[in-house]
């Protein structure tokens, strides 16, 4: 019988795991367009780390067993944006990139030293009322200029900045 309820392994299962193979994530960037589809802000979630440093992220998470990567991405956007963020999924699941996160610093950009994770990333418009849940302190908006900034980027642990940055090219938020 396959388990797919959350928290599918338990801690130690899931630390056996990180240990011996990639984990799927999945990350999401929020942005608010306007009425031409152009980004006008970009959400980031503050946080604070368990060793006590504050942080800036993007929404992420695992993909459960038997669970669509789709329903992922809603599962994860509702977690840590709320119910009411009225996320709009793409209608095509063709992330804008995909970060491979490393135990190993300097393999790639991106780091966990957790364990080797692959995250497909995602630009997700919200519409709705956003506001954070589960271990989040905050959600600011950012326009896309000051989501640019070194020192925005520099707040984002692990290479988030560098997926950010990611995504703002890749929306053509950058000169």
């Amino acid at each position: 019988m396959t388990e797919t309820t959350p928290g599918w392994l338990s801690p130690d299962e899931l630390e056996y795991a990180r240990d011996r193979m990639p984990i799927l994530y999945v990350e999401a960037v929020p942005v608010r367009v306007d009425d031409s589809g152009e980004v006008t802000s970009i959400g980031l979630l503050l946080r604070i780390g368990s060793d006590g440093t504050v942080s800036r992220n993007l929404v992420s998470g695992r993909v459960l067993h038997h669970e669509r990567v789709r329903d992922a991405l809603l599962r994860h956007l509702e977690k840590d944006l709320g119910p009411m963020a009225l996320p709009q999924v793409p209608a095509s699941l063709q992330p804008f990139t995909v970060a491979e996160y490393f135990p190993t610093q300097g393999i790639t950009p991106f780091h966990d030293p957790r364990q080797h994770a692959v995250a497909l990333a995602y630009i997700v418009p919200v519409t709705g009322d956003c506001r954070p849940r589960q271990d989040a302190l905050d959600l600011v908006w950012f326009s896309p200029q000051e989501a640019a900034a070194e020192l925005v980027r520099s707040e984002m642990p692990g290479g988030q900045g560098v997926l950010l940055h990611q995504a703002l090219a890749h929306v053509g938020c950058l000169p």
